[in-house]
């Protein structure tokens, strides 16, 4: 099935590449940009837009790829197709109206990006829409996390996570390739983890998600020549959000224990610190909790004295040494998941410190 999933990674990946571009030229005609100015660093305008490109190079494909498999079942399944993927088919086809209601969600939330891009919208005006749209998961199409709490409180605690994974990536776009990369970092495991429970169609979602991400990032990375915006933040913190909740991280039958269930926490553990503390630092000042500024987790380690690539690739890294060790949970025993919940809480500690030190000049 690798071949599968390298054609998921690719496709979306090369299309991004293309598309970015031609993004990034539209939006520098029309002036649709971000200028410096207040909390940002920059100090030229950059061009928007990026969410498009990211949107439109997962979309498609998948899309399409539906489209391909509604085609093998009815048409019959061709014989060029492996048995190993031809078994999946009908799985993948009966996933159709959840996955068309997915992205139908995410192009809701890139409209929403797009028109906050160009003129911001109230804080609750784009609360309202999130919640709005995991609702709608919830309750039209069953997609519920914590299924063994029973039906209402699952739902609930799926809303809570969505809107809540999707404003963590939201305030995570706050540096030139942040957002970007922690979510391919974070969605790559995502992807091993539900591979090895024996699933299909959600690491191929997932792998398009971090094929779409990948090709803007190269043009996202210090020193950026497109943003993402809003457009495409919260479309990345959704789809993430939304792949956890459809993936099963415990599987019985394979011997699987019920700590899986803490994976998606585990690997996105620094978006969520990162916006805890943000959070906390807003209103302990006495500031607006959705209101720009430089208290992030990596404007804290420039300020520390890092160069704003240090800081990125210092998240990467740190996303990697908490969420790796997940992708074991859905099989651990208690002494191994403590020792999982150690490490990943060892790892958020250092950070802290880290970004707490006093600076000392040379």
């Amino acid at each position: 099935m690798a071949w599968l999933f390298c054609i998921c990674l690719a496709a979306p990946f090369l299309m991004s590449v293309v598309v970015t571009r031609v993004v990034r030229r539209w939006a520098l005609r029309r002036g649709f940009v971000d200028r410096p100015g207040g909390h940002k660093q920059h100090d030229r305008p950059v061009a928007l837009g990026g969410g498009i490109a990211i949107t439109v190079s997962l979309i498609v494909p998948l899309a399409a790829a539906l489209a391909l498999a509604w085609a093998m079942r009815s048409l019959g399944t061709p014989s060029w197709l492996p048995a190993s993927a031809a078994r999946h088919l009908s799985g993948v086809v009966d996933k159709t109206p959840a996955a068309a209601a997915i992205l139908l969600g995410a192009i809701v939330l890139h409209v929403l990006g797009l028109v906050d891009d160009r003129r911001p919208l109230p804080a609750l005006v784009k609360l309202a829409f999130m919640i709005l749209v995991a609702s709608v998961l919830v309750v039209g199409f069953d997609i519920r996390a914590m299924t063994l709490l029973g039906p209402a409180l699952a739902g609930v605690v799926t809303v809570v996570w969505i809107v809540g994974i999707t404003n963590a990536f939201n305030l995570m776009d706050n540096m030139d390739g942040l957002a970007g990369g922690v979510a391919c970092v974070a969605g790559a495991i995502f992807a091993v983890s539900a591979v090895r429970t024996g699933q299909i169609f959600v690491p191929a979602v997932t792998c398009m998600l971090i094929g779409s991400v990948a090709g803007f990032l190269l043009h996202n990375f210090p020193p950026a020549t497109i943003f993402m915006g809003d457009s495409g933040s919260l479309v990345i913190g959704y789809m993430l959000a939304v792949v956890t909740v459809m993936t099963t991280f415990v599987d019985p039958a394979s011997g699987g224990t019920p700590f899986g269930m803490l994976a998606p926490v585990v690997v996105l553990a620094v978006p969520i610190y990162d916006t805890a503390s943000v959070i906390w630092l807003r209103r302990r000042s006495g500031a607006r909790i959705f209101q720009g500024d430089r208290r992030h987790f990596s404007h804290r380690l420039v300020q520390r004295g890092m160069s704003q690539r240090a800081a990125v690739l210092t998240i990467y890294l740190a996303s990697a040494a908490t969420g790796l060790s997940a992708i074991m949970l859905g099989r651990a025993t208690w002494t191994e998941a403590v020792l999982v919940g150690i490490q990943c809480l060892a790892v958020v500690l250092i950070i802290a410190l880290l970004e707490r030190a006093p600076r000392h000049d040379a």
